[in-house]
């Protein structure tokens, strides 16, 4: 029986889809402040991507100067509503609190730092000043983590900056890629407001860049484009079957319930391939909308998944099931999905092995293909001496652009990248951090001697060249 009824409203939906970690009240966030020890070199600072002072911050709340500590954490990170709420803090500054070392509950890091950002978003107050007009332009390309935080930087040293979005909101995978329990679409779309009304970036919907000229044009208009792209649509795993109705990607799954909320339909009983975190939330998001059997069918095992303990545990507790060491053969059916052929395995120094004679059917109406990320590998080919990883060890980077990570350039000095076409898909505050880097990067080469200084990319060392067998190295895969 499914633990979560099918929503019909949009009332039901938000009660399904309950935020896991609501906004602090002023009692509350004063109480929590309170516990906080304001360590010394402390170590919540270091495991943030962005070394938001975090001791300040809450000391600031704790002394009620709420515009303070928003102040000192957009300071840091232009995303500090959203990574508030989306951030795995388990396992970043939460996750490196003293309290973990007493058997003490952490402090609860992320809810203070959406109190204090959703004080100031709410009251439009403003924070920042951009730097004074240098004549100089800046084209973004993607209204993502990535895009939207090197614009704010850019805006600080007077740039101006145009952002062109393929989609008709802003933010990227916070409003069209994250869980609905972790940030409300208003949360997110309110932030991006702020922003905009803070640094006065024109923002172009609808604007994809797809073509040569279209690259071409920008490059005529812009002194420097940034590329905060992203990563594409979910990358086929080319199982028999992908094409029948009711199979679909997880990050395509995800976008739609953001987008439609309670209006789309999902099966009865559903089977997610994977064992990443995207996996994970779309086995809860399944669950929370009424499906009667999840199950989570991952190749290795338990403790091999890239997804966080939290996340699985979260899966687990709306009811989802995991299935371990199952390679699926084939995804069955006529014209619709009836079920999913597999086969048991089992791991020998590190490779799948499939266990003869082993094989089972199990029966669903629907697929969530949790199988990583596809690179937007067809545009950035086209970009005169854009280099791309194409030998990376783990498949799942491949195809990313490769930068100097001193400053974010790419091969071709007018182009800087940051985000996830870099990283290959980590934190919403990986994303931020880089392109802060970034923008600083484009500012010293927009400002070097001859305008057009460029810092040179290192080539990796060439292959040693023997014949000596040298034994494998296995990697754990974020995004199996």
């Amino acid at each position: 029986m499914a633990e979560f009824k099918k929503p019909g409203s949009e009332k039901e939906f938000e009660k399904n889809f309950s935020q896991l970690n609501p906004l602090m009240d002023d009692t509350q966030a004063y109480y929590e402040s309170s516990r906080c020890l304001f360590c010394f070199d402390a170590p919540c600072i270091n495991a943030c991507p962005t070394e938001i002072d975090i001791p300040l911050f809450i000391r600031q709340i704790n002394a009620d100067n709420s515009e303070g500590a928003a102040k000192t954490i957009y300071d840091s990170n232009w995303f500090g509503h959203s990574c508030g709420q989306v951030c795995p803090t388990e396992v970043l500054c939460e996750g490196a609190c003293v309290y973990n070392n007493q058997d003490v509950k952490p402090i609860e890091i992320g809810r203070l730092q959406a109190y204090a950002t959703d004080k100031v978003i709410a009251s439009n107050k403003k924070l920042f000043l951009t730097g004074k007009p240098n004549g100089k332009k800046v084209a973004v390309i993607g209204a993502g983590p990535a895009g939207i935080s090197c614009a704010c930087e850019l805006r600080m040293y007077g740039y101006e900056v145009d952002i062109y979005e393929a989609k008709a909101k802003p933010s990227g995978l916070t409003v069209y890629g994250v869980a609905p329990y972790k940030i409300t679409n208003k949360a997110a779309l309110d932030e991006m407001a702020y922003l905009q009304k803070q640094f006065k970036f024109n923002i172009n919907y609808n604007s994809p860049i797809r073509s040569k000229g279209d690259l071409q044009k920008l490059e005529k208009d812009y002194d420097v484009i940034f590329i905060g792209i992203g990563l594409g649509a979910t990358s086929s795993i080319d199982l028999p079957g992908e094409k029948l109705q009711n199979c679909i990607g997880a990050v395509e799954f995800v976008e739609v319930l953001r987008m439609k909320h309670h209006k789309i339909q999902v099966g009865k009983r559903v089977v997610i391939l994977g064992g990443g975190n995207t996996a994970m939330d779309a086995a809860s998001e399944s669950a929370r909308m009424g499906a009667e059997s999840v199950v989570l069918a991952y190749r290795r095992s338990r403790d091999e998944m890239g997804a966080y303990e939290f996340e699985y545990d979260l899966a687990k507790g709306v009811g989802a099931k995991g299935l371990f060491n199952v390679t699926p053969l084939e995804i069955l059916g006529d014209k619709k999905v009836e079920g999913v052929r597999f086969i048991k395995n089992k791991s020998s120094y590190g490779k799948i092995e499939k266990i003869r004679g082993s094989e089972f059917l199990e029966r669903c109406d629907m697929v969530i293909l949790a199988t990583g990320q596809s690179k937007q590998v067809n545009l950035l080919e086209q970009i005169e001496g854009l280099d791309l990883d194409k030998k990376g060890r783990i498949i799942d980077n491949r195809g990313r652009i490769i930068v100097n990570k001193k400053n974010f350039q790419t091969h071709n000095p007018k182009y800087f990248a940051a985000g996830d076409a870099v990283n290959g898909g980590v934190e919403v505050v990986n994303a931020v951090a880089e392109a802060k880097i970034a923008a600083k990067g484009i500012h010293d080469y927009l400002a070097g001697a001859d305008g057009r200084r460029k810092i040179s990319i290192p080539k990796p060392a060439p292959k040693p060249k023997t014949k000596k067998k040298i034994g494998k190295t296995i990697l754990k895969n974020p995004n199996p």
